[in-house]
């Protein structure tokens, strides 16, 4: 028997966890599992109804181990209790699709729970996984510095990376084997879909997970290409119910952010994923300079403290931008450093000379001492500067000091270019911003005068659009699909979209 069970996203975005596990032979009485469904035998039940029984048989995967957050926390995890709560015994590897934390950030309790197996990813992400883990144990597990680096050598020892487009082989064992292969999904650097051909006895079947699918034409990236096969795919709905602009049109949108805001002096403030978002936004920033160089920021307007806007010394080329995000930083570093990854047009500008995630106007911010001046300078000064600054959900981090003294002057703006989970401060400002309402951080209220964007297209994720095309483009329809890693609207709209798309496919959303 072949069954896929959920362990996380099924009521939001978070907590990424799935499992696939093949199971042979019988459960009890004479007939073989699966051969006769209406067989009750001595056990009334047929193994696969209850997912807590794997039988003495059992070998399957989890495909990620993600953390909960926002709304989604304490649905079978918590900020105060992450402890694994379902068996692993038969768990024989982990696959990561990629490593955004609501995929990997219960790593170290599966590790603790007795998981022993091997941690299957692409070569990127065996790279990137060891750095997020060890924020994340500072975080939320422990300052224990030997006892971080025990759990991080651990995983390193772990970690088997495998290419994209081979085959790698799991497991093949009583009767039952399962081979892996990871294709790139365009989400961030490294981020992989996981094709599993699984054979039990004479059945064999073909099982996508999706992970996190990327937009297309996003920059550094290659777009994802729909799986030749896929049985069964589990489908993830982030924006299940909308679709972004296009890249021009968000191109647009973010120059006429950031000459509105910098005419008056103000500080962008960007709420930054560390891992996708904030390298992609670098990219484009650097491309705006690039292509406009000496030309006056917002021309005709008010510039800095200049009353007469006609102070021609503060062009695109003299703008300062800031990453405020130790993380960012190593990521962007990580990111030049494997270049072979990027795409056709980010590899041609290297080869042309340019530096599209190391520029002249680009400055890093490490310590916490400087971190809390730049935060006083600019709240203080009218010099115009774009801020990325961690965590892009706004829940901690150091963003979270600069909207403090920011939010409450309409000279300032706070452009959003990531998904906010519902019950995040950012969602909050998000939502209540445009109304000049207040957001909570760390148990007080700050009013919201700053003006609130969002330019969707900067997402990671794919649109409506794009997931319909990467179901589309499988030669054949799957017979089951399965919806999940969405806000409830957002996975009935997919899930209507693809039953009237493919009336063939059985189409669900699992509990």
């Amino acid at each position: 028997m072949i069954e896929v069970f959920h362990h996380g996203a099924t009521s939001g975005v978070t907590g990424s966890c799935h499992e696939l596990t093949l199971t042979p032979g019988m459960k009890k009485g004479s007939d073989p599992v699966g051969s006769d469904p209406n067989f009750t035998g001595t056990d009334p039940e047929p193994m696969g109804s209850d997912p807590n029984f794997t039988g003495s048989g059992s070998a399957g995967i989890l495909i990620d181990c993600g953390l909960f957050q926002g709304e989604d926390e304490g649905r079978g995890a918590s900020a105060s209790d992450l402890a694994i709560d379902f068996p692993i015994d038969h768990i024989r590897a982990l696959v990561v699709t990629h490593v955004h934390i609501d995929h990997v950030g219960r790593i170290p309790y599966l590790l603790a729970a007795g998981f022993d197996g091997p941690i299957i990813c692409s070569e990127p992400s065996a790279i990137m996984l060891p750095e997020i883990l060890e924020d994340a144990l500072k975080i939320g597990f422990t300052r224990d510095r030997q006892l971080i680096e025990r759990v991080l050598g651990l995983i390193r020892s772990r970690l088997v990376p495998v290419s994209y487009r081979q085959w790698h082989s799991v497991f093949s064992e009583d009767n039952c084997s399962l081979s892996v292969r990871l294709q790139r999904a365009g989400h961030i650097l490294g981020s992989a879909y996981v094709e599993c051909d699984a054979r039990v006895g004479d059945s064999e079947e073909r099982i996508v997970f999706s992970g996190d699918l990327g937009a297309p034409h996003a920059p550094l990236l290659p777009a994802p290409e729909s799986p030749e096969r896929a049985d069964q795919l589990v489908i993830e709905s982030t924006y299940g119910d909308k679709d972004h602009e296009d890249r021009a049109t968000r191109r647009l949108r973010l120059k006429a952010i950031l000459e509105r805001a910098l005419a008056d002096g103000g500080t962008v403030l960007v709420p930054a994923f560390s891992i996708g978002r904030t390298q992609e936004l670098l990219y484009e920033i650097e491309s705006l300079i690039h292509e406009f160089g000496d030309s006056a920021v917002g021309a005709g307007m008010k510039l800095g403290s200049d009353p007469t806007g006609s102070d021609p010394s503060f062009t695109w080329d003299s703008l300062e931008i800031i990453i405020d995000s130790p993380l960012a930083a190593e990521f962007t570093r990580i990111y030049r450093d494997l270049k072979p990854f990027w795409d056709a047009e980010a590899t041609e500008l290297v080869r042309k000379g340019r530096h599209p995630l190391s520029f002249e106007q680009l400055t890093v911010i490490n310590s916490h001492e400087d971190h809390l001046n730049a935060v006083d300078y600019l709240a203080r000064s009218h010099r115009p500067c774009v801020v990325l600054a961690g965590s892009g959900m706004c829940a901690g981090g150091r963003v979270v000091n600069y909207l403090k003294a920011m939010l409450g002057d309409k000279r300032n703006d706070v452009l959003f270019v990531g998904y906010q989970a519902a019950g995040t401060p950012g969602r909050d400002i998000l939502t209540f911003g445009p109304r000049g309402g207040w957001v909570e951080l760390d148990g007080e209220r700050y009013d919201i005068r700053a003006r609130i964007h969002q330019v969707g297209g900067y997402s990671a994720h794919a649109g409506q659009s794009d997931l319909v095309w990467f179901v589309q483009g499988i030669p054949q329809a799957p017979r089951e699909i399965r919806v999940v890693h969405g806000d409830q609207e957002a996975k009935a709209a997919l899930l209507a979209k693809l039953e009237e798309l493919f009336p063939e496919s059985k189409v669900l959303i699992p509990e």
